[in-house]
């Protein structure tokens, strides 16, 4: 009889249950019949469920990923000039301004502006930022230490890569040994899945690479009351007399629309209900009139 070539479902089992019995720094050498090649690729443990120590991807990062924020309050004698002085300052550095709103709260012109720096020059850009003030309201700064959390996304990056190249070889030794569609299929997905989670891995350690690059800072400005002039310079007799005419338009047209409907709503209605009344109170009134008649 023939022997019968085995399939692709074989081939993932064989690969399952070496990862459960072997050791974490063995690797089978046969899928199968035959024999392959290691891969080179970052230590693993057997087949689909390769492992990289945390100790070894800790070594690739030299210094602890802070990602550090900042928040300052100051008071400025004019938002718009401090606005563009911040933008100026934060330019020299190699920064960016990321949201800028301006806004007048009884009058003054309050404003935020929200940028990012190099982390390391963080300390540098608050001091000048704080130098354009009158006077410092309020400061608080944080940090979040997410050295942990890349160093866990780049074991497990490493540990899906060296999974890529054993689904990689899987797929080739599969179109060689069968080629048949549906366990070429089925190998296709499970790397498209594992591709897509690499993909994510990246993406996250890309944002902390990031945020812990440039720092964020968000600044309020709040102008000085004893920098705005004391007679103020919003006042305008010709708007006040403009509100004034609008006003008694407003009384006049008030007036006018309430004449017209007591005119045509109000009278004509209270006519219609008093015409049973008067017609009750004459017969009434002429019933009283006849009965002293009667009686002389």
């Amino acid at each position: 009889m023939k022997s019968r070539k085995p399939s692709v479902l074989t081939f993932i089992l064989v690969f399952v249950l070496v990862a459960a019995a072997c050791a974490p720094g063995a690797a089978p050498k046969l899928v199968g019949d035959v024999e392959r090649p290691e891969p080179e690729v970052a230590p693993r443990a057997a087949g689909y469920g390769a492992t990289v120590s945390e100790a070894d991807a800790a070594k690739s990062i030299e210094e602890r990923m802070l990602v550090r924020t900042a928040n300052v309050s100051l008071v400025v004698t004019n938002t718009e000039d401090s606005v563009a002085q911040i933008k100026s300052i934060v330019t020299s550095f190699g920064g960016y301004v990321v949201d800028t709103r301006l806004w007048r709260d009884e009058g003054q012109l309050r404003g935020s502006v929200t940028v990012r720096v190099p982390a390391d020059d963080l300390d540098d850009a608050l001091s000048q930022f704080k130098a354009l003030a009158v006077k410092v309201e309020r400061e608080s700064s944080s940090s979040q230490d997410v050295t942990e959390e890349y160093t866990d996304l780049s074991v497990r990056l490493r540990n899906l890569e060296a999974t890529e190249q054993e689904l990689l070889e899987l797929l080739g030794t599969v179109r060689e040994r069968t080629g048949k569609a549906e366990e070429i299929l089925a190998v296709h997905r499970e790397l498209t899945n594992i591709r897509g989670q690499i993909e994510q891995l990246k993406g996250r350690m890309q944002y902390l690479e990031r945020t812990s690059a440039m720092s964020s800072v968000t600044i309020e400005l709040i102008p000085d009351i004893l920098s705005q002039p004391i007679a103020g310079t919003g006042w305008r007799p010709s708007e006040t007399v403009a509100n004034a005419l609008r006003s008694l338009l407003r009384t006049v047209r008030f007036i006018a629309n309430a004449a017209i409907w007591i005119v045509l709503y109000v009278l004509p209605v209270a006519v219609i209900v008093l015409i049973p009344f008067a017609i009750v109170w004459l017969i009434w009134r002429r019933r009283r009139k006849g009965k002293p008649a009667a009686k002389a």
